[in-house]
């Protein structure tokens, strides 16, 4: 079989007397098929990347119609190995009207390559069109900086920050943090940035250890070491430390210090919460198979004198499953905000809430990740108004904590939970009152979610008539 080599001068030779033949003896469309010249007229790519699939596109037309055996892309290396695209056309016709050839997806080593298009005519012979050079340069990671945080602290209060970063494709570095630098170029990196760690296109997010810093202002970054071992910064934002502030809240957990917070003092902050969807919702925004009614509404949380206020409206929206209608009410995540802000194993997290006395009133403090890893710090239904609901459902556990001086509609009162690895414990008004002796494990971490639900009538009464149910919340702390 031939080769689509270039040919020798004796081959030259004989396919020109071959030529003359046919054109002498043939009539006139016949030779002008057998003189038929073939122009390239486009011939992509001249650039790709090392190991990442690439198609072709040729485009050729001739002097005069005819049919090739054969229409392709063929791709050359240093040494003279054929790494032709695949996908050629079979048995085609060129006219002087052209045609085009998009081959199937191929890959290449970082290199110098020869690439050209090629047709085998009727006689079997293959025809090589003009050659141009391919570049295939080495694949280089692209780290996007996502999120970086925070942008303000107080002085001589320890914080930490978050980094999430994504890449073009996996690949491993050897560390990732957060840097700091002051108005000297002093380093003050946070601690805790990851080892050896992989870097995807699905994203990677660190949450530091906390440090502190003097009053003023900051240069801070997201930085990595590559295999190679070279540093390489992401982009910088800047850090601004106030002065310090007085005594802040405390915990009733020792050994604990104030690390996220929302006193609900100003405007909700999307950094800080999502108030659109939960992962914890069926379909996104409702879930009537657990006994709710609820529709998230992103205009159901208004905050107003420090104080939230969650309200839930008759609907006309109609649920499925039974054609129910919803009531429009308001949830607050950390799931998906800008912070991306998770409680872990250890933590305290705490709320004060005024508990709501209308009927199908469903107020909650809860943790939820990955279709689990949910702890209530409370649940509360008016129709048993002294009664808090306590669970763990990490670990099976569950107090009805009673009490007719702490618990009742229309009255504030400050509820807790410690993240225990081996015990979860619930705390109210700064008293722990039930350990449940299961914890959470030592890696456990989850989104906050403080919501009003209403119920369907289930288990708890649904709501009388279609006046509005309130719910109030002071602040959520989380100690660390």
């Amino acid at each position: 079989m031939l080769t689509r080599n270039s040919p020798s001068r004796t081959g030259m030779l004989a396919g020109a007397l071959a030529v003359l033949v046919a054109v002498t003896a043939g009539p006139a469309h016949a030779r002008d098929r057998a003189t038929a010249q073939v122009t390239q007229d486009r011939l992509t790519p001249t650039t790709a990347v090392a190991d990442t699939p690439v198609t072709a596109q040729l485009t050729v037309h001739s002097s005069a119609c005819f049919t090739a055996k054969a229409l392709g892309v063929g791709v050359r290396d240093a040494k003279g190995d054929n790494l032709d695209f695949p996908g050629n056309l079979g048995s085609t016709q060129i006219c002087p009207t052209g045609v085009s050839l998009t081959t199937g997806a191929r890959s290449f080593p970082a290199g110098t390559y020869r690439i050209f298009g090629f047709y085998q005519d009727q006689a079997g012979a293959w025809k090589n069109l003009p050659e141009q050079q391919l570049v295939v340069g080495a694949r280089v990671p692209i780290v996007t900086q996502e999120q970086l945080g925070p942008t303000s602290a107080s002085a001589d209060s320890p914080v930490t920050a978050q980094l999430t970063v994504r890449s073009n494709f996996c690949f491993t570095v050897q560390a990732l943090g957060i840097a700091v630098r002051d108005a000297q170029d002093n380093n003050l990196d946070f601690p805790g940035g990851l080892g050896s760690t992989q870097i995807c296109p699905t994203g990677l997010t660190l949450t530091t250890g906390a440090r502190s810093f003097p009053a003023g202002t900051y240069r801070i970054f997201g930085f990595y070491q590559d295999q190679a071992g070279a540093w390489k910064n992401l982009p910088e934002q800047q850090l601004t430390v106030g002065a310090a502030k007085p005594p802040g809240p405390v915990s009733p957990v020792p050994g604990t210090s104030l690390v996220w917070s929302d006193e609900f003092d100003g405007s909700l902050s999307s950094a800080k919460w999502n108030r659109v969807n939960s992962s914890a919702y069926r379909y996104g925004t409702h879930n009537p198979q657990d006994d709710k009614l609820d529709r998230i509404d992103p205009n159901g949380v208004k905050v107003a004198g420090g104080v939230a206020t969650f309200t839930a409206r008759p609907s006309t929206f109609a649920l499925p499953g039974g054609g129910r209608a919803a009531w429009d009410t308001g949830l607050l995540t950390t799931e998906n905000s800008g912070e991306r802000f998770m409680v872990k194993t250890g933590d305290y997290a705490e709320t004060r809430v005024k508990l709501p006395s209308g009927l199908g009133a469903w107020p909650a403090l809860w943790t939820w990740r990955d279709g689990g890893n949910e702890v209530d710090s409370f649940e509360y239904h008016p129709d048993n108004p002294n009664l808090l609901e306590l669970t763990n459902h990490t670990r099976p556990a569950q107090k009805y904590w009673e009490n007719r001086d702490a618990v009742k509609p229309d009255q504030w009162v400050t509820i807790g939970t410690r993240y225990g690895a081996n015990s979860v414990g619930w705390y109210i008004n700064g008293v722990n009152v039930f350990e449940d002796g299961k914890g959470v494990g030592a890696n456990w971490s989850a989104y906050l979610i403080l919501n009003l639900s209403i119920c369907s009538g289930d288990y708890h009464p649904d709501p009388v008539g279609t006046k509005p149910v309130t719910f109030d919340a002071d602040y959520v702390r989380v100690f660390r």
